[in-house]
């Protein structure tokens, strides 16, 4: 059996997503086999982290800087009439890696899958109908956006999260768009190749 000290990092390890009682054992057991040096390190790159790292007051991507706004969202080169919206972080840096897209992004921070009311809620539906409707307001010079794309995965949740967030919308009579073909059925944009994703971008509808 493992002390009380290994047990409760286990514990916080198995939260952390995709990861397992098993995993996070073992990853308990490699920071016990580093240095104190190399430990410490980590520590203090967790504690930069959460110091220094904010997330853009307008489409909530994680950034390091003195704005409110991330590179994208203050940049003036951007599509103002597109609005792309995605389920997580890395599908934004998938989709931005096809240099296909020129629009915004807003992160959802999830799905939904059997549209709970406690599942809904975690979605930021109300914060994309309040930059869909007055991105002015939230740092974005726009006189308003022609499209949205939702760029949701593929999957059963990606799916149903889509039709959620096409219903919200549809109120404020914007032009709503979905990836194309190219993405396959239960995939995801975090893995798919730049290729398939930008078929997908060039393809929606």
């Amino acid at each position: 059996m493992y002390s009380p000290t290994i047990q409760n990092l286990i514990k916080l390890f198995s939260k952390f997503p995709t990861i397992g009682s098993r995993a996070a054992t073992r990853f308990v057991f490699y920071l016990i086999s580093q240095s104190k040096e190399e430990t410490n390190q980590l520590i203090e790159l967790i504690s930069e982290l959460k110091e220094k790292i904010k997330l853009c007051q307008f489409c909530f991507t994680p950034f390091e800087g003195n704005d409110n706004l991330c590179e994208i969202c203050s940049s003036q080169v951007r599509d103002r009439t597109m609005l792309c919206v995605v389920e997580k972080e890395s599908d934004l840096v998938s989709i931005e890696k096809t240099k296909k897209y020129k629009g915004f992004y807003f992160i959802l921070g999830g799905t939904v899958s059997r549209l709970k009311k406690t599942e809904i809620e975690k979605l930021r539906i109300k914060e994309l109908i309040e930059r869909t409707k007055t991105p002015n307001d939230f740092g974005i010079e726009s006189s308003g956006f022609n499209e949205i794309l939702i760029a949701t995965n593929p999957t059963i949740e990606g799916n149903a999260t889509a039709l959620y967030i096409e219903k919200s919308l549809k109120p404020l009579n914007i032009k709503i768009t979905h990836l194309g073909r190219g993405m396959p059925s239960g995939g995801e944009l975090e893995y798919a190749d730049e290729e398939t994703l930008s078929d997908a971008l060039e393809g929606r509808k």
